[in-house]
């Protein structure tokens, strides 16, 4: 109960900060990083636990490691609470020199020994907290203390000669806090690509060729990098504001059963249809997804109830697991929230966030749509039926609680009327939690503080990446390698937007797997981005091209993190589970590729120029899907495929001379599988 109270009391300290009682810049980020820090190391031990046997007697070891750690941590406190005192409560100018020129060192060795304490002498014991992530989020509360003391001074003098060894030692211990906790949330992906760019800081005199740079002393470096060009830059920018307000909107939708609505109708509208659990999917986890900041985590909430039902009416358990992968990834690139990826690229790119939203909507309904296709084919190959209706809910029970969307129109209505997302997303939470009083789930004060907990729980993982997506970001800037990638980029390219644009969705691809969307996406925007502008390709395609591929890279292997979470909750093979929504998802592939060339689909055009790319990008994508699925109006075979396949690539481009030909050559396909199809019939 204790945990919960800190849990709720960090997300009303955001939604107080965001709209009532404005804070500092820098203050309110590094409260939201050492806040998500101290409570992620109560709440994630340094390894899974299996069973709950009791702890055996600690070694001499592991005693000495937690005194040694202890003790530094400890006195770091000390030091760093009379440091506060002298200058809060009693107004001194100059802080006490015992405690600015010792408290760094032992805090630094405190919280590293901790760390290898919680690696080699790991929690078995389920009934108790491990000491050392105690002292973790102690240290984490201390090093962020520290910081926000001397926020003011440090705009002016991190990064630069006159930063002082205490700013070193405060960075140093953040850093190696949010890379463990990154490790106990996120996996080792990310952790490893940012110790090779905190390693190439270092290394940078003694690298060849674009790589070398002269090198940066650890001082500068760190004092650098917790600074708003790094750990506090645009990923925390935006996990402070936008991503843990939407993240606990989802808490209060779970919470108030409202988000069971979304799923419920789309049951009733097309549980019943040929594959129909599979529809539903789609549906559910686009509504859901773009709400909801994270693939795998979308698969979660919404797949524990589309899995079964999928399994119900025939689908192979890895079948089921990846169509909800596939569909859980697309809702971050479904408008108006796009999983917070609207609101980094706006930060990163200066355009105006509806531009951005506006400019999605077609390319993220071709990607529901094409995965439709890939599920109907799949549905018409196997032979598979809907659900009964007398299992599904009643669509005229639904109808008559049509209120129950509200939340979702409050919020799309309150955009396109011009407020702040802020204020937008504030009013769409407080409109579920009214709206619920219609329903047997009333949120009183007991669902209000589960909510506020819950939040704040689901949203403990984004901190953590983008918090070290920020220290990618941080070196980035501070090396300046990605404008000399982006050098490289252009000279392999040879001016060549195309093949630049196909090295871009290989990098996003890349660095996406194993990492969040948003940390993915932020961090290839940095290194690869320019590289494509400058090229002549305009910033808003160019982003959006990125961003679409770091969000499928969530289902592309061999590291698709939302298929793995898929793979979870069905039972069946993690990787024939990533194979197969690579698939599903295949034809969505070359959606990006499709904007590039036309782009009247971001709405840029007149509305004749958009009407068209958009019908015939709908064919096109059918088109690739039938090429995938091997079935166009009966079994295709391998010719029939090739040709239905350059059909679809022909209507990428979006000319109308290349439309013709990639029409008359599937009509002229249909025609012909269809006479076999007689032919079949009659014999």
């Amino acid at each position: 109960m204790v945990v919960a109270g800190l849990c709720v009391a960090y997300s009303v300290f955001h939604l107080l900060v965001m709209n009532v009682y404005p804070l500092e810049t820098w203050a309110y980020r590094l409260s939201h990083v050492g806040g998500g820090l101290f409570l992620g190391f109560l709440l994630f031990g340094a390894t899974s636990m299996s069973g709950s046997s009791a702890e055996k007697a600690r070694s001499p070891l592991s005693l000495g490691l937690l005194a040694l750690a202890g003790a530094g941590i400890l006195y770091g406190a000390v030091a760093v609470a009379a440091i506060w005192i002298n200058g809060r409560a009693m107004g001194n100018a100059l802080p006490p020199a015992w405690a600015m020129s010792t408290f760094g060192i032992p805090l630094v060795l405190g919280s590293a020994l901790a760390v290898l304490h919680g690696w080699f002498f790991p929690q078995r014991d389920r009934r108790q907290f491990a000491i050392a992530d105690i002292l973790l989020a102690v240290a984490a509360v201390v090093a962020t203390a520290y910081l926000i003391f001397f926020a003011r001074q440090l705009q002016l003098r991190a990064g630069m000669p006159m930063a002082l060894p205490g700013d070193m030692w405060a960075a140093v211990t953040g850093v190696i806090l949010i890379i463990e906790l990154t490790r106990r949330l996120a996996g080792m992906a990310l952790v490893i690509i940012a110790g090779v760019f905190v390693a190439y800081a270092f290394l940078g005199p003694w690298l060849p060729g674009i790589f070398e740079h002269r090198g940066y002393d650890a001082k500068r470096f760190f004092s650098y990098i917790y600074t708003d060009n790094g750990i506090l830059g645009a990923p925390i920018a935006i996990s402070s504001t936008y991503i843990i307000l939407f993240v606990i909107f989802a808490a209060f939708l779970q919470t108030t059963r409202v988000g069971e609505y979304f799923v419920n109708l789309a049951f009733a509208a097309a549980g019943h249809k040929r594959g129909g659990p599979a529809k539903v999917a789609i549906f559910a986890s686009g509504l859901m997804g773009m709400i909801n900041g994270t693939s795998a985590g979308n698969v979660v909430a919404t797949g524990s109830l589309t899995i079964p039902m999928m399994k119900k009416v025939g689908y192979k358990p890895q079948t089921a697991a990846s169509v909800e992968a596939a569909a859980s990834t697309g809702g971050q690139i479904m408008p108006p929230i796009m999983g917070a990826g609207a609101f980094i690229m706006a930060e990163i790119t200066g355009i105006s966030y509806m531009a951005i939203v506006s400019a999605a909507i077609i390319p993220a309904a071709l990607y529901f749509i094409s995965v439709y296709f890939m599920i109907d084919l799949a549905a018409q190959k196997a032979n598979l039926k809907g659900l009964p209706r007398d299992q599904l809910p009643k669509f005229g029970v639904l109808v008559r609680q049509i209120y129950l969307l509200t939340p979702i129109i409050v919020l799309i209505s309150a955009l396109f009327a011009g407020y702040s997302v802020i204020r937008c997303g504030t009013l769409a939470m407080m409109t579920a939690a009214v709206v619920s009083w219609l329903t047997p789930h009333k949120m009183g004060p007991k669902q209000l503080f589960h909510a506020l907990d819950n939040g704040a729980r689901m949203v403990l993982q984004l901190v953590a990446v983008c918090a070290t997506a920020g220290i990618i970001v941080g070196v980035i800037a501070l090396t300046g390698i990605g404008s000399r990638f982006s050098t490289v980029l252009l000279t392999l390219a040879d001016q060549s937007q195309l093949l630049a644009l196909f090295f871009a969705m290989v990098v996003s691809i890349v660095l996406g797997m194993g990492m969040p969307t948003t940390a993915a996406y932020a961090v290839a925007a940095s290194v690869i981005a320019p590289g494509v502008v400058n090229l002549g390709v305009e910033p808003l395609i160019a982003h959006l091209f990125i961003f679409y591929f770091a969000v499928m890279s969530a289902i592309t292997p061999p590291v698709a993190l939302a298929a793995y979470a898929g793979s979870a909750l069905a039972g069946s093979d993690p990787v024939k589970t990533s194979v197969e929504s690579f698939k599903i998802g295949l034809a969505a592939f070359v959606v990006p590729y499709m904007f590039f060339y036309s782009p009247a689909m971001l709405l840029q055009g007149s509305w004749i120029e958009i009407i068209h790319i958009a019908i015939t990008a709908v064919i096109g994508v059918y088109l690739l899907s039938c090429a995938v699925q091997g079935w166009l109006v009966r079994h295709a075979n391998t010719a029939v495929r090739v040709l239905v396949l350059v059909a679809g690539l022909f209507m990428i481009a979006g000319g109308w001379s290349t439309d013709a030909i990639g029409l008359g050559v599937a009509t002229l396909l249909v025609v012909y599988q269809r006479r076999n199809a007689a032919t079949n019939a009659a014999s």
